[in-house]
């Protein structure tokens, strides 16, 4: 087992490297590291510590052909203020227990990532792509954190809290991005996702396997949909709904998974990856392998679409939202508690067709 302490926030400024090997893409750990390097550096001041209630903790250990990252889920960068109007809620240390392949593979088959964490962040922040926050209380129309339409108070670094107290970033974590060393000159190694493939900032190579081409922002191929909307609220599709946006193929430069295969500095022989890019979907709403069940919250529905535990479920919200069941792996001490009356919550919708 390889194990590295990737960052400990304490009472003083600190660079910690973090050293992990890699050997063919998607293989680490197979005995065969073609050798070690320093893929990421962290700055972690003690006012981001104090803001955010506690330091950042997290570890990642490659055992066998598992990538596990244990976490408090605190940012290594300050947070935006919590509560706020937007989202009552105060963020707090978790306890995290991530696992993901280190030999991902496609399944096949296109897997919604409703009701679970999408990925987690190299500083042991979870993505989560959507919200549980519905018209009229149904769940086909979703409404878009980053929609415009709605307030979920998400901070300057496109996160917010859950009623558990988890931090988590919606879209580009652009805290982590600069205390990474920005994404302007090198592609950003920035997590992994549940099904093992690593996750990548909008900013990769222009050609795909070329590791000397210039670097550009990559674009999503969702477009908004044309016409009227089909039932529900009706008028046009403008992005407050999920369902406002469908996938052109070749419209822009990622696929349906908002990811590609390439050249990346981590895995110079090539990788599939996913990018989180600046506009819809942010995040992809699809796992292009099979997730970790570590990445699933207790009462929604995994993949297959089982049922979490009994009465542990979602809770209606005013204004036809829905508040956070408990949580099952990743959850703090004791469970969360109860969303305060009136404020919003984010919960895991029910798994079921895909969106789009």
């Amino acid at each position: 087992m390889r194990t590295s302490r990737f960052l400990v926030a304490a009472c003083a400024a600190a660079v910690i490297p973090v050293n992990i090997a890699h050997a063919h893409p998607g293989h680490e750990g197979d005995g065969n590291d073609a050798g070690s390097f320093v893929f990421s550096s962290f700055v972690a001041a003690a006012k981001a510590s104090t803001a955010a209630g506690g330091a950042n903790q997290v570890t990642i250990a490659v055992e066998g052909d598992t990538r596990v990252m244990r976490s408090n889920g605190m940012p290594d960068h300050r947070p935006g203020q919590f509560p706020n109007r937007g989202n009552p809620h105060s963020l707090s240390p978790q306890a995290n227990e991530f696992r993901m392949t280190t030999k991902p593979q496609e399944s096949g088959q296109q897997t919604p990532a409703r009701g679970a964490w999408f990925g987690v962040a190299v500083n042991g922040v979870p993505f989560e792509p959507g919200t549980a926050e519905f018209w009229n209380g149904d769940p086909r129309w979703t409404y878009e954190a980053l929609g415009g339409f709605i307030n979920l108070g998400i901070d300057q670094h496109n996160a917010h809290v859950q009623p558990s107290g988890a931090y988590h970033y919606h879209a580009q974590p652009t805290g982590l991005i600069k205390n990474l060393g920005g994404d302007d000159k090198t592609m950003r190694l920035i997590g992994w996702a549940a099904d093992g493939y690593p996750i990548y900032s909008a900013s990769a190579h222009t050609s795909p396997d070329d590791a000397t081409s210039p670097l550009k922002k990559m674009k999503s191929s969702y477009r908004l949909k044309e016409g009227q909307r089909d039932g529900g609220p009706g008028g046009k599709p403008d992005g407050r709904f999920t369902s406002d946006f469908e996938y052109v193929q070749g419209a822009g430069d990622l696929d349906e998974y908002n990811g590609r295969s390439g050249v990346t500095p981590e895995y110079p022989q090539g990788t599939y990856y996913y990018c989180i890019t600046e506009e819809f979907p942010w995040i992809s709403r699809y796992w292009r392998g099979t997730p970790d069940s570590t990445f699933f919250k207790q009462g929604g529905r995994g993949p297959g679409g089982g049922q979490g535990p009994p009465g542990q479920g979602q809770r209606p919200m005013p204004g036809g939202g829905q508040g956070q069941g408990p949580r099952g792996r990743n959850r703090p001490e004791g469970g969360p508690p109860p969303p305060p009356p009136g404020g919003r919550g984010e919960g895991p919708p029910p798994f079921g067709p895909p969106p789009f």
